[in-house]
């Protein structure tokens, strides 16, 4: 029996986890890192311990820190969450040495399945379906090459001790194999210190569907079907469903029958995830995660279990209390994944402090939530804010309640992904449920390619406006004079993804506005309340925007959703046909991150959108390129700098 339990992690698992604490009356105890004093988790948990400073690897991610914390605070289990030191064979031994409770598999079972490796081969023996490739010992880049022949392009290079994505790249030719190698090494060498890699066939669209298992110490083990997670970027799952709308009960039994045999070839206890490839009629074994998935509670929707409570209960040395005749799937549920990243600028992470954050209510939405307004979003964590999971009886019905739940999310401060979830909820491909891994690199459709709403347009404009007249002697906002004196015609233009916006404002009787724009002419009134707050009225219909001064333009929040507009601002001192980056002698940092690997000299030539340096930020590199043909001038960083975001990177010149 668990009394007191160590939550090893942070955010909204945290929280879920705490949640499970006070309905099994176990006390929960909390950690955080300087950065997250006063977070939600730390907040809601019955005590709360200080790792150390805000860097990961001093903090959550600090063995001895963490053995100390439960040894300070009189635990006597530790639960790792997911991500971190979750799946640490080392960590896990040390809790068990410690004499503490681990609530997970045995440190040797996740040194096993860690392995990528070795995970394969334990599938094989136990007659479970795997996808062609190398796993061989030479690691040699002419191995790579002559294996990649073999086997046939397109491959994919995965890391041995990895998982989530890290240290996977995608290769279609001959040419991609070697640059490939050495981001696949570095990111893996930087996520889990090893950087050992495989190679496997890349399948041409298939699904990824994965199968819930439990086991415990008495010889009994279960799986809970399936989650469909084949709506992903960059290899990180955005959208989660279950059932799948691609797997019949017979499909299932045999996914299921396969992800057991796993689990017992290799003496697996507690809860974990076996993940498969679906293609054409057939399914192959991809990994074995071990530990809770962040898609657990679409599970949790469809089974009616709760299963933080299961792993507690293993853990504690109970016998399951379901057995596989038990298990039932009711309804369908889907896990929408809330992030703190731009998806216009290449869903770039985002930082900063959240202004306003209101999940939304109703019957079947569950929000699982590790922020809350006031909160600092780091960019040396991951950008997950919060995951909306909804049920419903039927699959449309949960795709209902999904788009509602989105349109009602409130959301300032940082840039989101809400935008894209709510475009992604309404996708046609996905509500007739056929997608494949990728699906998005396929249908999504950046903001560059689309049309910017006028009501965005009229509150940028009317607020750089507001912020000339402000030396009047009159509020522009309340009065009539300021307006009409500055001139019977304005004339706004802003840039938004790739393209120039204007609008052309004509005041007349009050505050009364004509505005046209590209689409057509409309009256509009406007007035600004407090806060940044500014109400417009566009034809009789009232919008309610947000307004955010940047460095570079505005911030305009409208209905949850982010538009970031650049150099929103008169045309008399508009530089018409400059965007962003395209004609500076310095490159700046998309984000705070760490500079990883320079790939140019000072005096080397570089054409367009040739890449320059490659940063890291929450977990995830990012290249950042040449906007145009030029010479390096100086890179004003050197490897392993944190560079704050803002901060010219390299300089160039005209060739």
């Amino acid at each position: 029996m668990i009394h007191k339990l160590l939550i090893a992690n942070r955010g909204e698992i945290a929280v879920r986890i705490i949640a499970t604490c006070r309905k099994k009356k176990i006390t929960s105890v909390a950690v955080f890192s300087e950065a997250d004093r006063g977070v939600l988790h730390v907040r809601l948990a019955d005590e709360a311990l200080l790792l150390g400073p805000a860097s990961p690897a001093q903090s959550y991610l600090n063995i001895e820190a963490m053995l100390n914390a439960a040894k300070t605070s009189g635990c006597d289990a530790v639960h790792p969450g997911y991500g971190f030191l979750a799946e640490n064979a080392d960590f896990a031994g040390a809790v068990e040495s410690a004499g503490l409770i681990w609530v997970g598999p045995p440190a040797d079972v996740i040194t096993l399945m860690g392995d990528k490796i070795a995970a394969k081969g334990l599938a094989t023996r136990a007659g479970v379906p795997v996808v062609p490739g190398y796993d061989g010992s030479d690691q040699s880049e002419d191995a790579f090459a002559r294996e990649a022949d073999r086997i046939g392009y397109p491959v994919m290079l995965k890391a041995a001790a990895g998982g989530g994505g890290r240290g996977m790249r995608p290769v279609t030719d001959a040419g991609g194999l070697v640059p490939a190698i050495e981001g696949a090494r570095r990111e893996a060498m930087s996520s889990f210190g090893d950087s050992r890699l495989f190679l496997e066939k890349l399948l041409v669209r298939p699904r990824h569907v994965e199968i819930q298992v439990l086991a415990d110490n008495h010889g009994n083990a279960i799986f809970l079907g399936e989650r469909d997670c084949s709506v992903q970027r960059r290899h990180q799952k955005v959208l989660e469903e279950a059932p799948s709308p691609a797997v019949n009960a017979e499909l299932r039994a045999g996914m299921g029958a396969a992800a057991l045999r796993l689990a017992r070839s290799g003496n697996y206890v507690n809860a974990g995830t076996v993940e498969f490839l679906l293609a054409g009629d057939g399914f192959y074994f991809l990994e074995m995660n071990t530990r809770i998935q962040v898609e657990h509670p679409v599970t949790e929707m469809v089974t009616g279990l709760d299963l933080i409570g299961l792993q507690l209960d293993v853990a504690s040395g109970d016998p399951l209390p379901v057995s596989q005749e038990t298990v039932q799937l009711q309804g369908h549920a889907i896990e929408a994944r809330l992030y703190a990243e731009d998806p216009e600028n290449g869903f770039l992470p985002s930082v900063g402090r959240l202004k306003e954050f209101v999940p939304p209510e109703g019957p079947g939405v569950r929000n699982d939530v590790g922020v809350q307004a006031g909160d600092q979003v780091s960019h040396l964590y991951d950008p997950l804010l919060a995951k909306l999971v909804v049920h419903g009886e039927t699959r449309r019905q949960a795709l209902e309640r999904l788009q509602v739940a989105l349109s009602e999310y409130r959301i300032s401060g940082v840039s989101t992904n809400l935008g894209f979830l709510r475009w992604l909820a309404r996708e046609p491909h996905l509500l007739a449920g056929n997608v494949d891994i990728t699906f998005l690199e396929r249908t999504w459709v950046p903001e560059r390619e689309r049309s910017l709403p006028t009501s965005v347009l009229l509150l940028a404009s009317m607020a750089r406006l507001s912020q000339e007249v402000s030396t009047e002697s009159s509020d522009p906002w309340k009065g009539r004079q300021s307006w009409r004196s500055f001139g019977v015609e304005r004339r706004y233009r802003c840039e938004w993804g790739a393209r120039e916006w204007s609008v052309i404002l004509r005041p007349e009787a009050g505050r009364v506005w004509t505005a046209a724009t590209e689409k057509d002419v409309q009256t509009a009134s406007v007035r600004q309340a407090a806060d940044g707050v500014v109400e417009l009225v566009v034809d009789g219909t009232l919008i309610e925007g947000r307004i955010e001064y940047a460095s570079s333009g505005l911030e305009v929040s409208v209905d949850g959703e982010q538009y970031r507009l650049v150099d929103a601002v008169p045309e008399s001192t508009h530089v018409a046909g400059v965007r962003a980056g395209s004609g500076r002698s310095a490159l700046e940092a998309p984000m705070p991150g760490t500079l990883v690997k320079i790939l140019v000299t000072p005096g080397q030539e570089v054409s367009a959108s040739e890449p320059l340096v490659i940063l890291e930020a929450m977990k995830m590199e990012h290249v950042v390129v040449a906007p145009r043909a030029a010479v390096v001038e100086a890179v004003l960083f050197r490897e392993g700098d944190m560079v704050p975001g803002g901060e010219p990177l390299v300089r160039l010149k005209s060739q």
